[in-house]
């Protein structure tokens, strides 16, 4: 049976995939090509995938329980990873809409916004990465 709890889990892969491919253009545009489809890929998937980060973090703070003990602190932990993410991936978008806005996509600003991409792409790994151990390594009992 469905429950409110599924939620979370349901929308969890979706920042993760959107903003590392959309990293991954953002690193092709900048060093390889310089395809300007690439940066509007990059730009696309970095806003599509900050929205559905905070659609994760709001889902997993408000519609899963609090864990206790080892669990719990991982829960801490993988929370705290994922504020980080919604928190650099909406200052990367609204700094990238500027830069789009004020026609400075490709002035020597564009590094502050690769870094802030780069810091948001780290913290959704990482994210994942502590996601995935509470529920496979502890709550699961797999590891």
């Amino acid at each position: 049976m469905f429950s409110i709890d599924h939620i979370h889990p349901m929308t969890v892969h979706f920042p993760i995939a959107l903003l590392i491919i959309g990293f991954l253009a953002e690193l092709i545009y900048l060093f390889i090509k310089k395809e300007k489809l690439f940066r509007e890929a990059a730009f696309w998937l970095l806003a599509i995938g900050t929205v559905s980060a905070v659609a994760s973090y709001v889902s997993g703070a408000f519609l899963t329980g609090d864990l206790r003990g080892a669990a719990g602190v991982q829960q801490n932990t993988h929370e705290f990873y994922a504020e980080i993410t919604v928190i650099s991936s909406l200052i990367c978008t609204v700094f990238k809409i500027y830069l789009k806005a004020e026609k400075k996509e490709d002035s020597p600003l564009k590094w502050i916004a690769f870094v802030l991409y780069g810091i948001s792409t780290i913290a959704v790994g990482i994210t994942s990465y502590h996601g995935g151990v509470l529920v496979h390594d502890i709550l699961l009992g797999a590891g």
